[in-house]
């Protein structure tokens, strides 16, 4: 069983891919940018307040799929640069504050629209 998960919650997919997608049990959540979900645009500053935005996308994207962080197992987190990992830190362990799901963070030369910060996961249906 395969079902796509489509929802105003988070940005509209701005490609070929899916919001997300349940199946077998988990939700897997492409990796999201701080974009509004409101106006599709770039929310400007700092990795922090982009990490924030991220992280509200995911929040409204996994609850809509019928689940919520709590039953999240995994996450990866793609950083433009390391030296700011401190900054998106602070703002994700609001998020999981406890019993964070594994994860893993890597710096990658560039981004999508060149922003800070991108997470994708994987939870639990």
């Amino acid at each position: 069983m395969r079902e796509v998960i489509a929802t105003d919650r988070g940005p509209k997919a701005i490609g070929p891919y899916s919001q997300a997608v349940k199946a077998n049990g988990f939700i897997f959540i492409s990796g999201q940018i701080p974009l509004d979900p409101r106006t599709q645009e770039l929310v400007e500053g700092d990795v922090a307040r982009q990490t924030g935005r991220v992280m509200e996308n995911l929040k409204g994207i996994v609850e809509a799929a019928g689940s919520s962080l709590d039953r999240v197992v995994k996450t990866t987190v793609f950083l433009k640069d390391l030296a700011d990992f401190p900054a998106m830190n602070e703002v994700y362990s609001r998020y999981f504050p406890a019993n964070p799901p594994a994860r893993a963070t890597v710096q990658v030369a560039r981004l999508p629209r060149d922003v800070g910060v991108e997470i994708e996961l994987i939870a639990l249906a």
